[in-house]
């Protein structure tokens, strides 16, 4: 098969895919239950996706349910994206050890496995690209991140429902799968559970041919489109993006701002779990007897009062400046810096703040009263 052409793939054989793509050499991470939740961690095989789970999703809530068939990928998102694996939440970047009176630097790095990310969102994917262009594209490689991102295999899934607070229509990101990818899937449930399943690589391609499986007729695409197509009408949210860079630039005094950070926690759950935030802060440390120390990076938020201090004190002492940071910069000031928005629709943000924010009310809100006083 060559790129985007279209098989029939049955459950027995996504585990034969699984397998076929571990023989290669790939470590594979997917989705799995875990503590509540839908999580990213490495699997063996089919037996460990949620097989018959789904999820509730609103502004603060997430349950886990059980589905009333056998779907493996019939949930939207959980609550971690696929940034833990390429910029890690904690990273040594040296340790310096005391040896005959001087110290020995080891800066060197073990090699990361080659990873395949199976169940990938085109949110997410999305996002990984955002991430590229922060740590791969600048004028700054980030090694690490570099090394982490070699090579990956992404068998995607093109979403077969929207959660409550998903919004990626609005943002161009999904729900179907267009790029990025070497093979993308279709869950479809209509009597026989199986897959469609599309090529999109050469890498894709060659694992597939292990296979032999039969060409998707032109029924199984056209309920497979279908299925893609009902879950775009049915988003848990809307976002205006129009001249929302221009918006909110000149609504930086507005009063929205002071109701959001009268409930914002400043508590960083939204940039923990966002697919794209990239802040991250530096520590030394050393151990009791003196001979060891080591310096480490560490996620962090633009919510900590920490991350903006400089020699006197934080620029950003009060939530209200935190919070308008963090979503102007997400969704205005970010295109002026990468050339794209910061947010994919993903909704994570939105489901997993503690205070139910929600980044389309607060944006539409200014929008609304943009340019008019108040009474």
């Amino acid at each position: 098969m060559s790129g985007h052409e279209r098989a029939i793939l049955s459950v027995e054989g996504l585990g034969s895919l699984l397998q076929a793509i571990r023989q290669e050499g790939y470590q594979l991470v997917g989705p799995t239950v875990r503590d509540g939740a839908i999580v990213h961690a490495e699997i063996s095989g089919i037996g460990d996706l949620p097989a018959g789970w789904t999820e509730e999703q609103e502004a603060g809530t997430y349950r886990l349910r059980r589905r009333d068939d056998g779907a493996l990928f019939g949930y939207s998102l959980g609550p971690q994206s696929w940034k833990q694996l390429f910029f890690v939440p904690r990273m040594r970047l040296f340790q310096a050890r005391r040896k005959d009176g001087t110290f020995v630097v080891d800066a060197e790095a073990p090699k990361p496995p080659r990873l395949a990310l199976i169940g990938a969102r085109s949110c997410d994917l999305h996002a990984i690209e955002v991430q590229d262009r922060t740590f791969l594209k600048g004028q700054f490689v980030d090694p690490d991140y570099a090394a982490r991102r070699e090579g990956v295999f992404v068998v995607a899934v093109n979403c077969g429902q929207a959660g409550g607070t998903c919004f990626c229509v609005s943002m161009k990101t999904g729900p179907r799968v267009t790029q990025w990818f070497d093979l993308a899937l279709t869950e479809l449930l209509d009597g026989a559970h199986r897959f469609v399943v599309e090529v999109g690589s050469e890498r894709g391609a060659e694992v597939l041919a292990k296979l032999a499986l039969q060409p998707a007729d032109e029924g199984d695409c056209r309920t497979a489109d279908e299925v893609v197509e009902r879950t775009a009408s049915s988003m848990g949210r809307k976002f205006e993006t129009e001249g929302i860079t221009e918006l909110l630039y000149r609504n930086l005094e507005h009063p929205q701002w002071d109701k959001g950070a009268e409930r914002c926690t400043s508590c960083a759950n939204c940039t923990l779990v966002c697919p794209t935030c990239f802040c991250a802060s530096v520590e030394d440390v050393t151990d009791l007897s003196g001979n060891t120390a080591e310096r480490w990076r560490r996620w962090d938020s633009c919510f900590t009062l920490d991350h903006s201090y400089v020699h006197g004190g934080s620029v950003r002492s009060a939530t209200r400046s935190r919070y308008r940071q963090w979503l102007v910069h997400k969704v205005a000031s970010w295109i002026d810096q990468f050339g794209t928005s910061g947010c994919v629709g993903c909704g994570r943000c939105i489901t997993w703040c503690p205070v139910g924010i929600d980044l389309t009310e607060e944006v539409a809100a200014i929008r609304a009263t943009d340019g008019k006083k108040e009474p």
